[in-house]
């Protein structure tokens, strides 16, 4: 006879042998099912956030800086409409996330009482796959097979629907066994000699480095591949996480999203190829098409949806960016010979004088002209925070034109050592954060963002301070939504800047902060950042620094 389990129960069990260590959630009544069984799991810790919102962006963090799979729970019809802005953000991404709400029992769910929504409907676009349980022996292999689907490229978030009467039910139920696909596949041979010959015969090629490459574990494939070639290498146009490694002779940068810019960066070469990304994703609209006339591109990467999607590739490979670069970069050599080895070292060479390292000792120069204004100088501001930093930090950044120049400032040397905003969709900083704290306890972690971005999400701080994190939280205190002024002024000439102000009366973030427990402290003296930066930084436990910088729009 099978065990007889309830199945609020059988859900966490599931859960767990999914690998699944911490539940993200906010209970409301419809999830007092699974907050009566968690007694029973005391090895599954529940991390309760103030908002729905928050709960998502947590989960997305943790799995963002860990590469799980993540699970959360939030409040039937509100509660996933709270949390819809983080989803989207999680979707961006391909975070690999169980999300899912309690529903009103079936049959009352019918007479459509308080709170009530199609959950299954609501989810849907923004998710691989959503579904509502209706019956208690469909429970395993729904969570198993959202287990699959999150996790199994192109990753993204998955949603479950559970009626409350699905989970006090009881019945004799298999619980089944876990699964996940591996698709560490690598191109077939005919493809690699294809690819091969294609990259010998450009004679200016540049790599663009996307997601795939922190997804897959290939940053030391990818510079070598640079390195093989004596190409410059950019991140893409949307370079949120730790992309390519920053001191590699070879770097060059981030593309912005400029499309006039970009293309001006490009145009030099005949041959782009593509590492696991939708390598020109711009932001507002422009006249200018990003991607140079006759320029060749070639494309690897196991999310299908960003191949050629804007721009026809020459090649096409649905593979493995980290497979495929080991297999490639031997197939590169054994044909290119000793004459692809000269002309990587004269690439090499002729890089040196303008790679991220150069550049990098220029910035810093330029930066330091202004250590001594005040208010303080927004990107000496971001240059203090990123020589205070242990060398094992992790930077969560959301500092939007407060940290412009941190991508140039602080080197990738780990997958998961950089972690930024990715969809636009502002407040997601500080609660991603709080993920990735929990999920590297070893190391200190730093959030940079703007003021206008943390009052998304500052009920986020309470998080940190009951987890007694070892989290730095930096906040840009600018008094307004300084990338909204520029925009306007940019692009409609108009400096009268209606709603993008908050100092009448201004935010308090270290009262703020304080109100929810941590240590709070303000600067407003510049030559105080680096001293009161290092010792926060050096102190356990969650702390807030508020630090007043410049108003100036540009």
């Amino acid at each position: 006879m099978k065990n007889r389990i309830t199945g609020r129960s059988a859900f966490l069990a599931l859960l767990k042998d999914e690998g699944i260590t911490h539940l993200f959630g906010n209970p409301g009544t419809t999830e007092l099912p699974i907050m009566h069984a968690l007694k029973d799991h005391p090895d599954l810790t529940y991390v309760m956030a103030m908002q729905e919102s928050l709960v998502v962006a947590i989960a997305d963090g943790y799995s963002r800086a860990s590469g799980r799979l993540v699970a959360c729970n939030v409040h039937v019809a509100p509660g996933l409409g709270n949390a819809m802005g983080s989803l989207f953000n999680a979707k961006f991404t391909g975070t690999p996330m169980i999300l899912t709400a309690g529903q009103q029992e079936q049959g009352h769910g019918l007479m459509e009482p308080v709170l009530y929504g199609p959950l299954v409907q609501m989810a849907e676009p923004l998710v691989k796959w959503a579904v509502e349980v209706t019956r208690l022996e469909d429970l395993p292999r729904i969570v198993r097979r959202a287990a699959k689907i999150a996790t199994t490229p192109p990753t993204g978030p998955v949603f479950i629907s559970l009626p409350g009467d699905i989970l006090n039910a009881e019945a004799g139920i298999d619980l089944g066994r876990s699964t996940r696909v591996d698709t560490r596949v690598r191109p077939s041979d005919e493809a690699l000699q294809a690819l091969t010959h294609r990259i010998l015969k450009a004679q200016r090629p540049v790599i663009i480095a996307g997601d795939e490459i922190v997804k897959s574990d290939a940053l030391a494939e990818a510079a070598q591949l640079a390195e093989t070639l004596g190409a410059p290498a950019y991140q893409c146009s949307t370079p949120y996480g730790a992309q390519f490694l920053s001191e590699s002779p070879c770097f060059m940068g981030a593309l912005s999203r400029l499309q006039k810019q970009v293309r001006e960066v490009l145009s030099p070469y005949d041959l782009m190829i593509v590492l696991g990304a939708d390598p020109l994703r711009m932001s507002v609209y422009s006249e200018v098409d990003p991607m140079p006339d006759g320029l060749s591109m070639l494309q690897i990467g196991l999310v299908d949806w960003d191949l050629a999607k804007n721009y026809g590739a020459e090649i096409a490979l649905k593979a493995d960016v980290k497979e495929t670069l080991r297999a490639l970069v031997p197939a590169l050599k054994a044909a290119g010979g000793a004459a692809l080895e000269t002309r990587a070292r004269q690439g090499i060479t002729e890089l040196a004088s303008k790679n991220w390292i150069s550049k990098r000792r220029g910035l810093i120069e330029q930066i330091s002209k202004a250590k001594a204004t005040s208010p303080i100088d927004p990107d000496w501001l971001a240059l203090q925070v990123v020589e205070a930093m242990p060398d094992n930090a992790i930077l969560v950044d959301e500092g939007l034109t407060s940290s412009r120049q941190v991508l140039g400032l602080r080197p990738h040397r780990d997958r998961y050592g950089y972690h930024a905003l990715a969809s636009g969709g502002i407040g997601w900083g500080l609660p991603a954060s709080v993920g990735v704290s929990l999920a590297n306890p070893d190391r200190p972690v730093v959030c940079y963002s703007g003021d206008g971005s943390a009052m998304y999400s500052i009920q986020a701080l309470w998080t940190a301070a009951h987890h007694k994190l070892p989290l730095n939280v930096v906040i840009v205190n600018n008094g307004g939504y300084r990338i909204i002024k520029q925009r306007l002024l940019a692009f409609h000439g108009d400096d009268h800047y209606v709603g993008m102000d908050f100092v009448d009366p201004p935010v308090d973030f270290a009262g703020l902060a304080k109100s929810f427990g941590l240590e709070a402290i303000r600067i407003s003296d510049p030559g105080e950042l680096k001293p009161k930066l290092s010792e926060a930084f050096a102190r356990p436990g969650a702390k807030l620094i508020e630090v007043m910088v410049s108003n100036a729009v540009n």
